[in-house]
């Protein structure tokens, strides 16, 4: 509503009239007629507008008609030269370079490995590694493990120079939002001289590669914008691929891209609002211009998505530590793994001789030893659990109700809706389950081992139930999803994924649940199947398609994903800490005699930030109400109050959308996790620093209001770089005493007591 009220106020100084003319004249004018009519401030409401829904550019001053390629290029060599300073120290593991580093070698070995981040980053990773000379063989065991003779600066090296490239980016997005080079000047400079973001992009991690998906996605959008005069042309055409090429890899490297897709597709929506209430476009036109955004923003980031996973799939082909938390079937096309080309019957039958295995991520095998539950947990009977390892414990015998040890000739296949007794083949104790409740769960029954050589009685009896089937289905081996449900007490075997005390060997529990509601903990498959008297077929046969691996791959990520925990002695944070910079996360070293490194921003420009976001709310506003009230604001006025309410307006809803989810996120978090959002916070505070600068006539006439925005503007830059200046050891490394000490580099630095370094 406000920027409608900044375009009338804009309308009534005159320029209505010539405004429709251009717009009549668009499709007729010559791109360099358009060009000409913008630069002199002619913009319909309609012009006003992008292909996306932001705003347009438009030029303020004279002095912002074109590009200063110097000023770039000095934001360029800055950029680089702080992210590449010392990018080889320290020598050793910091951080999550032990999980990303290793995981990189895993591509390298072509190892398969499991993480809750989808591929492309860790592939990328993997990449830069074996294109430098490094061979996959670092261990990368734990933090402060010395590289020695191991290449590991290639990986280092990739991920500062697309660290590099956020403050080019971000100065190229703000400079095209408000046709301001001193707006983009600050944007640039914050993110340059933002210890935070130099030291985020100097080591072996996902966020370099992540924020650089995200500020290209969104330069390609505001890019893609300027071509709305030119509709379908190859310009047009490649920003718009370009965006969606973008999209793809920021949700490749993490799902927090899902935010940037939720900014292009807000965007992507107005727009096509706007276009729709164009009444110069036919019904046809309008079509096209939808289904171009379906291709280039939905159809081929869609493609470019799968891809990267079918690419991961195709080079981790070998058996490793990540296989546990998949399906049996999944396991099966891993080479090495005990399932792979192996043969088996297709089908379970009577008489066989089974491993059973919960679908649960990271669960284990139905499992029984000759151990006994202790007294105070109800009936002293054997113990049932969940075991993750292979093991002769495991190994199960199938039969059917009322079993009397006589053996059929002819194997008989289980069905769907069969009673069934499964015999534990190491103790010869059968699968039971009683009115007891469950040693962790208390809620379910307690599930145990019971009588002997196959000889219990009526609460060994368990009815098969394929999910999805119909009654005489058969069960098909690592194919079928089945349920257990006990006959006499109705409740459904269940792995709970709670650990058990030392007694069980912390095993994880197996309970009987009276909730019979079909979930992944209730569901089981058969993965190993021994029947001499039934024919083998390969598993190859039984491996699972594409899709199938896919869908897979993303149930195990998200699941994963949410089940994060903080670890031992781990430091994690909240979202309200985030934008205050009320914490930071230790990189490495944690005594004077170790070399440090402490990932913080630079108090200086964070807590800036953290104004101007305020301080954008209540330009906002007072713009708001000027024009409700009808106050004549002047030309240069209403371009200031387009560019808050279109430019800025993009840029908090950027912000909202990668800071609020957090705060509904049931997993861990870390102080790191800001970083998207701190990207865009910036770039609103340069438009916002910017206008407030350049309102400075507003107090003063010239020319002593241009002395006033020349000096604010250098007390901001040097404000910024004294802060640099100051917590630049925290970046690239120190030791000796730490900051309590007065003797320290750091001393006195501590400006809050929840740093530490």
């Amino acid at each position: 509503m406000a920027k409608e009220q900044c375009i009338s106020q804009r309308n009534k100084t005159g320029d209505s009239s010539t405004l429709r003319n251009r717009k009549i004249q668009a499709s007729n004018t010559p791109v360099s007629k358009h060009k000409n009519s913008e630069r002199a401030g002619l913009l319909s409401e309609d012009d006003t507008k992008s292909s996306n829904g932001s705003s347009a550019h438009f030029s303020p001053s004279g002095k912002d008609d074109s590009p200063s390629k110097a000023l770039l290029l000095l934001v360029v060599g800055l950029s680089f030269s702080t992210r590449l300073y010392k990018i080889s120290e320290p020598a050793h593991v910091c951080w999550d370079e032990t999980h990303f580093g290793k995981m990189g070698s895993y591509y390298i070995n072509r190892t398969f490995f499991f993480d809750v981040h989808p591929p492309l980053g860790k592939m990328l990773i993997g990449l830069a590694g074996y294109m430098t000379g490094y061979d996959g063989t670092f261990p990368f065991v734990k933090p402060g493990d010395k590289y020695e003779h191991h290449s590991y600066l290639g990986m280092r090296v990739f991920c500062a120079v697309l660290g590099s490239f956020l403050p080019v980016f971000a100065y190229l997005i703000v400079l095209d939002l408000s046709q301001s080079h001193t707006a983009a000047l600050i944007t640039a400079t914050f993110l340059i001289f933002d210890i935070g973001c130099i030291t985020i992009s100097q080591y072996i991690l996902l966020d370099p590669i992540l924020l650089f998906f995200i500020l290209a996605a969104v330069l390609s959008m505001v890019k893609f914008n300027q071509q709305r005069y030119r509709p379908f042309s190859a310009s047009w055409w490649f920003w718009l691929g370009l965006t969606g090429v973008n999209l793809a890899g920021a949700l490749g490297v993490k799902f927090v891209g899902l935010f940037v897709i939720l900014l292009v597709g807000l965007n992507t929506i107005s727009d096509l609002w706007r276009l729709l209430g164009d009444l110069s476009l036919s019904l046809v036109d309008i079509t096209k211009h939808f289904l171009a955004r379906v291709v280039g923003l939905i159809l081929l980031p869609i493609f470019l998505y799968v891809a990267i996973f079918a690419i991961h799939l195709v080079v981790l082909n070998k058996s490793g530590s990540g296989e546990g938390f998949f399906s049996s079937a999944f396991q099966s096309r891993l080479i090495g793994n005990s399932l792979y080309n192996a043969s088996m019957p297709e089908y379970l039958a009577y008489g066989s001789i089974i491993t059973v295995k919960n679908l649960r991520m990271g669960s284990g095998y139905l499992h029984s030893h000759w151990h006994l539950y202790p007294e105070e947990m109800g009936p002293s009977q054997q113990q049932v659990t969940s075991y993750p390892h292979k093991d002769t414990n495991n190994l199960w015998l199938v039969h059917k109700q009322n079993y009397n040890n006589s053996q059929p000739e002819k194997p008989d296949l289980v069905r769907h809706g069969d009673v069934i007794q499964l015999q534990h083949k190491e103790t010869t104790r059968n699968l039971h389950s009683h009115f007891h409740e469950a040693p962790m769960t208390k809620k379910h029954y307690q599930v145990t081992g019971y009588g002997i050589n196959g000889t219990g009685d009526a609460n060994d009896l368990w009815q098969v139930e394929v999910c999805g089937g119909q009654k005489g289905d058969l069960v098909k081996v690592l194919r079928s999803k089945v349920r257990f449900i006990h006959r006499n007490t109705g409740c459904v075997l269940l792995s709970s994924g709670k650990t058990l005390p030392k007694w069980a060997w912390e095993q994880e529990e197996v309970t009987c649940s009276p909730y019979l509601k079909e979930t992944i903990n209730s569901q089981w498959s058969i993965e190993e199947n021994i029947n001499p008297k039934l024919p083998n077929i390969s598993l190859t046969l039984l491996k699972p398609s594409f899709l199938e691996l896919l869908v897979e791959s993303h149930f195990v990520m998200i699941k994963g994903n949410s089940g994060l925990k903080p670890k031992e002695n781990e430091v994690y944070s909240k979202p309200w800490h985030w934008p205050m910079n009320y914490q930071g996360l230790r990189f490495s070293g944690l005594n004077e005699t170790e070399y440090r490194v402490y990932l913080l921003g630079n108090p200086v420009i964070w807590w800036i930030n953290l104004a101007s976001l305020g301080l954008y709310l209540i330009m906002v506003s007072v713009a708001s109400i000027a024009t409700q009230r009808g106050f004549s604001l002047g030309q240069k006025r209403i371009e200031h109050c387009q560019v808050l309410m279109s430019g800025g307006g993009m840029l908090l809803i950027g912000w909202l959308l990668h800071y609020a989810p957090f705060y509904v996120m049931g997993r861990v978090l870390y102080y790191h996790h800001y970083f998207p959002s701190l990207i865009f916070s910036t770039m609103l505070t340069g438009v916002t620093l910017d206008i407030l600068l350049k309102s400075a006539d507003l107090l003063l006439h010239p020319p002593y209001c241009d002395w006033l925005q020349r000096f604010g503007l250098a007390v901001l830059l040097f404000s910024v770089l004294y802060g640099f200046y100051l917590f630049h050891p925290l970046s690239y490394g120190m030791t000796g005493p730490l900051a309590d000490d007065p003797n320290s580099t750091m001393a006195g630095l501590r400006w809050l007591d929840t740093w530490e370094f």
